[in-house]
């Protein structure tokens, strides 16, 4: 394994792990205000590639970049208003199970409008080919496009919490909401705002994500799971635990998959010498099990530090 394996891998981890954020970062906005794991989360995310597609082929790729986001966040506001509101007397665990349900809802309308097959959904050509390279290895523009988004995402957040009243707003009704609601805010329609704009993060994500990698009616199956790791291993209801979780399970997930060496041999190289003659497990390479890697490190992270990295509260 040598240095330039490091750095191409570093790069693209990073790059795989600020999509995570792009996508978890709505998710643990809406846990952070209203206590909500919504299940639907990664549907959005779907909803966003293939509502970007369609709207690239009449409007082009960058108005269907700011559209996209935009048709997803009133989708998930009117959802909130419509159906989360009106089953949050019955509790959290009705309030899953709307959301779950919601994910095969999304899935059977996506499949009925653009169909079982891959989209031909692809990038703008300013966005196409490599960047530079490296050790003779292309960096892409795409993956350096991801990496910028999710960058000026971040920063938009950070200003709008930090720098904003809408922003003093949102945290009061977070911490204080009876209060809030006593000064004049209206709580629920915060609400409904904050969870409109982070299913539009999740559509921005799809947009990015659709055009990077596929989009296809299973691509909300695939990353949905990753998405829940990533806010319970960085902390529930933390902004700042997810960045740092995206990227940690990023650049361990691209390592990983990167690696022609077996379990038994990794552990060779930190001192533990085993015998896997007589293990299938420990004959399996590093790709074969860099998928379960970061479910390997969720359950990790339940034992040691329930909480999270940088969680506050339990659940």
């Amino acid at each position: 394994m040598g240095f330039e394996f490091l750095v191409i891998s570093l790069l693209n981890g990073i790059s795989y792990g600020l999509l995570l954020f792009m996508l978890s970062a709505g998710l643990t906005l809406i846990f952070s205000m209203m206590g909500v794991l919504n299940f639907a989360h990664a549907s959005f995310y779907m909803l966003g590639a293939y509502l970007g597609y369609s709207l690239s082929g009449v409007i082009g790729f960058w108005p269907a970049l700011v559209g996209a986001p935009v048709l997803v966040g009133l989708l998930g506001a009117a959802f909130e208003r419509w159906v989360l509101r009106r089953v949050h007397a019955f509790g959290h665990v009705a309030e899953l199970l709307v959301t779950f349900g919601l994910t095969y809802v999304a899935l059977e309308v996506v499949q009925l409008l653009w169909g079982r097959s891959v989209v031909p959904f692809s990038l703008p050509p300013a966005l196409q080919g490599p960047l530079f390279s490296l050790y003779g290895v292309q960096f892409p523009r795409s993956r350096a496009f991801i990496m910028l988004v999710a960058v000026l995402m971040l920063l938009s957040l950070w200003l709008v919490f930090k720098r904003t009243q809408w922003g003093l707003v949102i945290q009061a009704a977070l911490t204080h909401p009876d209060m809030a609601q006593a000064l004049g805010h209206n709580v629920p329609r915060v609400f409904m705002l904050v969870f409109g704009a982070g299913c539009a993060l999740a559509g921005l994500a799809g947009v990015i994500g659709g055009t990077t990698y596929v989009t296809e009616p299973g691509m909300a199956a695939s990353l949905g799971s990753i998405i829940f790791v990533v806010v319970i291993v960085g902390g529930l209801g933390s902004l700042t635990g997810a960045f740092v979780a995206s990227l940690l399970i990023g650049i361990v997930q691209t390592v990983a998959a990167g690696m022609d060496v077996s379990v038994a041999q990794m552990l060779g190289a930190i001192g533990l010498t085993v015998d896997a003659s007589g293990s299938a497990l420990l004959q399996l390479s590093m790709a074969q099990i860099a998928p379960i890697l970061p479910f390997l490190l969720l359950v990790l992270m339940l034992v040691i530090r329930p909480r999270g990295l940088l969680g506050t509260r339990e659940g």
